[in-house]
């Protein structure tokens, strides 16, 4: 099978891939195309951005809920302290 293969990149910078087919025979890629294709969208790292956001996210909301009662705590008295302060203003 016959294949052109064009790279671009679209507006926001990101690179597309286009397979343009010369000839198509049967059903299809076979198994070494099909391979290639895996490798090549394994080795791309442009969504890896918003997954680390997603797990950064994901840690910070667990580290609020674990330590709710302290932050709480320190919230309050720190209020409490401004509050206190404005006062003797």
């Amino acid at each position: 099978m016959g294949k052109n293969r064009e790279k671009s990149r679209d507006k926001t910078g990101k690179r597309n891939v286009c397979n343009i087919n010369t000839e198509r025979k049967g059903r299809g890629m076979n198994q070494t195309e099909n391979l290639k294709g895996w490798k090549q969208f394994i080795r791309e790292e442009d969504g890896m951005g918003t997954v680390e956001i997603i797990l950064i996210i994901v840690v910070l909301v667990g580290l609020v809920i674990l330590f709710k009662d302290q932050i709480t705590k320190i919230v309050n008295d720190l209020f409490a302290k401004i509050t206190k302060q404005t006062g003797k203003i």
